[in-house]
């Protein structure tokens, strides 16, 4: 269950990216295949991040030092871009048309996600000002 709240909060901040970030593109129609969509995006980036953003944080470790973790929304603009190109290949209608887009994108839906996981809580279902 949980995973599943997971899932439905990274599509919101995704859906909240692409409203607000010119050059991220859903180019679907009706709105059961953009909600459809955003979901199997929202799949493709959290494999991603929980696959490679580990391994890009063990490998760039002093890159993360030396900047004072600046580093990290680069990371996170290229994890995104990634899932764009990922989901090209997959024939969904999502799209980053370039590094720009996604660096905005991903600010976008780390603070929309970060917020979202404060309305749900930790992993028990507490509220996280119940704690």
């Amino acid at each position: 269950m949980r995973f599943l709240i997971r899932v439905l909060a990274s599509a919101a901040a995704l859906a909240v990216a692409t409203a607000v970030v010119a050059g991220i593109e859903l180019t679907t129609a009706s709105a059961t295949s953009k909600v459809l969509t955003l979901l199997a995006v929202a799949l493709i980036f959290g494999v991603i991040n929980a696959v490679l953003k580990p391994i890009v944080k063990i490998v760039g470790c002093a890159f993360y030092i030396l900047t004072l973790g600046l580093i990290a929304l680069v990371v996170n603009a290229l994890l995104l871009w990634l899932t764009s190109w990922l989901a090209d290949k997959l024939n969904l209608p999502w799209h980053i048309t370039g590094f720009w887009p996604a660096f905005w994108g991903a600010i976008i839906v780390s603070v929309v996600g970060w917020l979202l996981s404060i309305l749900i809580g930790d992993r028990d279902g507490k509220p996280a000002e119940a704690q």
